[in-house]
């Protein structure tokens, strides 16, 4: 199966570059996968689309200000540094631009001198690795002073409220982007969905950057999935496995909790209490083993998720939704619209 299997065209003025005013007012597409129909709601008329019994799982990671800008100390150049992973010690994995500003023993200073690092190694991918030290009891703390929300590349417009890059039930730090298809609950709509006997449950999984990773490969088998740390805890578990005993759906929130879920049933044949990393990579041929509806964002043309979507509905079902919601004008990507497909 090749990447241009899965092109739409999707014209520029529809890449969301702001946040609704209000989250749940986003529109939503309906998709039932028996009778092929398509609805065109809002994301507010969820309610009526989930039933007693059934169970959402939801992505509780929340996103670090990981985007930071530092001055080269010798020079005074200015480099940005994306924070990825946290290897401990206050060691991280970064991306810098411009790299060739930051070899190994460069130091850099940020935020009036609170936050400095060192570059401490290059790894093979371009990614350095640096050590950082600070004023305060932790770095999450002076991130939140001098780092900036890492948007996509796609958007453009300066964030007002940087909460609006973070999901309502945020909680675990960690996050180099935002698990987008929870942006639009509020805390209203969770309470309506529990007074309906719908179970809510939390998975964490870290999203990294490489979310956002074109696929180069241009047969889709050969590209080289990225890793993603998760945690599936015992009361999640708990859930939907009653959830499936008594016949409910499990309803994953996001591509994120889609990932998460699968790869602990495929490694186990059953839903069970977890922590590991997943580099699963889900595209038409896949067989899933846990969900039964999938609430999420419209994706990017040729991306691993549109091609976890195409697996969950049909590709072909998927591309004329996709070309439907464009004709619709449908705002798309991380600040956009949504599509529920069950």
């Amino acid at each position: 199966m090749k990447k241009s299997d899965f092109y739409y065209d999707l014209p520029k003025e529809l890449i969301a570059q702001t946040p609704l005013k209000q989250r749940d007012n986003s529109r939503m597409m309906v998709i039932n996968r028996k009778t092929q129909e398509i609805e065109h709601k809002h994301f507010y008329d969820i309610i009526e689309l989930l039933n007693k019994g059934d169970c959402l799982v939801l992505n509780n990671t929340r996103v670090l200000p990981a985007r930071i800008y530092g001055t080269k100390k010798d020079t005074g150049a200015t480099v940005e540094f994306l924070l990825l992973n946290n290897l401990g010690n206050d060691e991280w994995e970064t991306i810098t631009g411009p790299g060739k500003r930051a070899k190994v023993g460069t130091e850099f200073t940020f935020g009036d001198g609170i936050l400095s690092c060192k570059v401490i190694k290059v790894l093979e991918n371009g990614n350095r690795i640096a050590k950082f030290s600070y004023d305060g009891s932790n770095i999450y703390e002076v991130l939140d002073k001098v780092g900036e929300m890492p948007l996509p590349h796609y958007i453009t417009e300066k964030l007002e409220d940087r909460e609006r890059y973070q999901t309502v039930y945020s909680k675990e730090l960690g996050s180099a982007a935002a698990p987008t298809a929870g942006l639009h609950f509020t805390e209203e709509i969770m309470k309506r969905i529990t007074d309906k006997g719908v179970k809510i449950c939390y998975v964490t999984l870290h999203v990294g950057i490489g979310t956002f990773r074109p696929v180069k490969a241009e047969n889709i088998e050969d590209h080289n999935m990225h890793s993603e740390h998760y945690v599936l805890p015992k009361e999640t578990a708990d859930i939907i496995n009653d959830t499936k005993k008594n016949g409910g759906r499990v309803i994953a929130v996001g591509t994120t909790c889609c990932r998460t879920l699968e790869s602990v049933a495929s490694k186990f044949g059953e839903i069970r209490e977890y922590e590991d990393s997943t580099n699963i990579f889900i595209y038409p041929g896949y067989e899933f083993k846990c969900i039964d509806a999938l609430l999420t964002n419209f994706h990017l043309p040729e991306s691993t998720l549109i091609m976890l979507v195409s697996a969950f509905y049909n590709r072909e079902k998927v591309l004329e939704a996709y070309n439907s919601a464009v004709k619709e004008r449908y705002r798309f990507f991380s600040f956009g619209d949504c599509m529920f497909i069950y």
